[in-house]
């Protein structure tokens, strides 16, 4: 019965984990949907206002990504598109795994050594995540032409 509660529970891990993984590129839309929903919801729009213009200010952010990837041509800026996106999910990705580690190890160093490798690891992935969902120029765009 002991080693059912240990696999329940390592499965649990994994999957919240892999949740962690696969919603860190939406961190940022995340954000401004809830914090956009809320101001909704304060302003009188109601519940049901809240959440359709929270919902809304999600989409138009991650369309606003979207859009940039899409406009803005020297690498830095699109790199700085990037860090502004994947800065919410190394956020989201320290505060998880600090919080998994809390429950686990005592030491408060050895927490925030890996809420620190947690964060990174999120961080890369949201990054790569978001390279490959940027959308591709025209096409032909950086085609060689013999002439």
């Amino acid at each position: 019965m002991i080693i059912i509660g240990i696999l329940v529970s390592l499965a649990g891990i994994i999957a919240l984990c892999w949740l962690l993984f696969n919603l860190a590129v939406f961190a940022l839309p995340l954000f401004a949907g809830i914090s956009i929903g809320f101001w909704a919801n304060s302003t009188g729009a109601g519940g049901l206002g809240g959440v359709i213009v929270g919902a809304l200010a999600a989409a138009a952010t991650f369309g606003l990504f979207q859009i940039l990837s899409l406009v803005v041509r020297p690498v830095w800026l699109k790199l700085l598109v990037l860090l502004v996106f994947v800065a919410p999910a190394v956020l989201a990705g320290y505060h998880a795994t600090f919080g998994i580690v809390k429950l686990t190890m005592p030491s408060e160093t050895w927490q925030v050594a890996f809420a620190v490798a947690g964060a990174i690891a999120v961080g890369v992935t949201a990054l790569m995540r978001l390279t490959r969902m940027a959308p591709r120029g025209p096409a032909g765009q950086n085609v060689l032409r013999a002439s």
